[in-house]
C-alpha cells in the first residue's frame, strides 16, 4: 500500500515517535514517503533517505517560557507566503511521482489537505486528540480555562473528519459517546531503544529542559547538594559540582534516563511517556500556556506517579524527592506490551482501506 506520512517540525517529539510507525511500515512492505520541516525533516531524512520531502511548518513563538499567542501569529502571516510557495511545489512533486491510498498524520495539515485534495482516507495518530475527542477526569483550574478552551478549539479543527483517529496515551479516559465509534486510544509510542533498556535505580536525577533561558536552572538545583542532577537541554558538558550538563546524546540520554532514580522535565508527552514505561517517577512543570503539557502533567499526579508544579524551586524539587516510594510503588503496576496494541489496530485499519 502507498501512504504519505505528515510529521510536524515543532519539537521532535513527534518526529521520534512517528520514526517507530514508519518503520514498522516499512517493514509490511508498504511504500511510504514522509513529508515534515525543521528539525524533523533533518532526523526523519536522515532515517529514511530518499523517502522524506521538506514543508515549510507552522512553529510557536515564545516570549520567556510562555507561548506568545500574538509571537505566534505573527511569526505565522510573516512566513505564510514562503511556506505556501514550498509547499505547493511538493504538491506538485507529489503529484507526479507519488499517489498514496491513505495518509497518515501525526497532527500535521499539510499531509491533511492533500488527503483532501486527492479524496483519500486519513488515519490521524497523535496524543493532541485526547484533548478534544475525550472527557477529562481532572479538574481545569480557571487560570487553565482559557487555555483548554483553545487547546481544544484548534485540535477539533486540526484534522477534522478522518476515517480513525488512533490517540496514544499513558492515561485512561472515556471518548465522549459521539466521537466512540473512530477513536481508540491505543498506549503511548515507545522507542525500540527504550524497549530494550533495562532499568535500574540509580541516585541521581535526570533533568530535561528545552527551555534553555531559563538560566537560573543551575543555581537553583545547586541549592540541594545533597542530591545529584544530570542535565539535558542546554547541549553543554560542564560539571557544576552536583549538577552535570550533558551533551546531546541519544545514546547517553536513554542510558541515563534508564539508570536514573527519577525525571525532572517539563510537560512533554514523550519523555513524560518513556519514563512511565520505564516506572521513573516524574516531576512535571509544564510550559505555561500550553495546556497539552498541563494535562499531562496533571495526569502524572492523579495517577500518583509523580507530581506537577508551576515553577522549579528548591521547596517543588524536595517535595517531590519525599514522595518518590510512593511513586515508584504506584508505576509498579504500570504495565504495556511495546507497540504491539498500536500496530495491531494500524493493521486492523489499513485493512480496510
Amino acid at each position: 500500500m502507498t501512504i504519505l506520512y505528515g510529521v510536524p517540525g515543532e519539537g521532535l517529539g513527534h518526529a521520534t515517535r512517528s520514526k517507530v510507525i514508519i518503520a514498522w511500515l516499512l517493514e509490511q512492505g508498504h511504500d511510504v514517503r514522509v513529508v515534515s520541516s525543521s528539525r524533523a525533516f533533518t532526523l526523519l531524512d536522515k532515517t529514511f533517505p530518499g523517502r522524506v520531502l521538506e514543508i515549510k511548518g507552522f512553529h510557536l513563538a515564545y516570549k520567556k517560557l510562555t507561548v506568545s499567542k500574538s509571537r505566534t501569529l505573527g511569526l505565522t502571516l510573516r512566513t505564510a507566503p514562503e511556506a505556501l510557495q514550498t509547499n505547493f511545489r511538493q504538491y506538485r512533486q507529489l503529484l507526479h511521482g507519488f499517489r498514496p491510498e491513505v495518509v497518515i498524520s501525526d497532527f500535521e495539515s499539510f499531509s491533511y489537505f492533500f488527503a483532501k485534495l486527492l479524496r483519500v482516507p486519513v488515519i490521524s495518530i497523535d496524543n493532541m486528540q485526547i484533548i478534544s475527542r475525550a472527557r477529562l477526569d481532572v479538574a481545569v483550574p480557571r487560570a487553565e480555562r482559557e487555555n483548554y478552551d483553545v487547546a481544544r478549539y484548534l485540535v477539533r479543527v486540526k484534522l477534522p473528519r478522518a476515517r480513525h483517529y488512533l490517540i496514544t496515551t499513558f492515561f485512561e479516559l472515556p471518548i465522549r459517546p459521539r466521537y466512540a465509534e473512530r477513536t481508540t486510544l491505543v498506549p503511548s509510542i515507545i522507542r525500540p531503544e527504550i524497549q530494550a533498556a533495562s532499568p535500574t535505580t540509580g541516585d541521581y536525577i535526570l533533568v530535561y529542559q528545552t527551555a534553555t533561558n531559563q538560566t537560573d536552572l543551575v543555581e537553583i538545583l545547586q541549592q540541594m547538594p545533597e542530591q545529584e542532577f544530570r542535565v539535558y537541554g542546554f547541549n553543554k558538558d560542564e560539571n557544576h559540582g552536583n549538577v552535570l550538563l550533558r551533551p546531546f546524546s541519544e545514546a547517553g540520554f536513554i542510558a541515563e534516563l534508564a539508570a536514573s532514580r527519577a525525571v525532572l522535565t517539563n510537560g512533554g508527552f514523550s519523555l513524560i511517556s518513556e519514563a512511565v514505561y520505564l516506572h521513573k517517577p516524574v516531576c512535571a512543570v509544564p510550559i505555561p500556556a500550553q495546556f497539552e503539557q498541563w494535562l499531562n502533567a496533571a495526569e502524572i499526579e492523579k495517577l500518583g506517579y509523580g507530581r506537577r508544579f508551576e515553577a522549579i524551586t528548591p521547596e517543588n524539587v524536595q517535595t517531590f524527592l519525599a514522595g518518590l516510594p510512593q511513586f515508584e510503588a504506584a508505576l509498579a503496576g504500570y504495565r504495556q506490551a511495546g507497540n504491539e496494541v498500536l500496530f495491531g489496530r494500524l493493521a486492523e485499519l489499513l485493512a480496510e482501506v
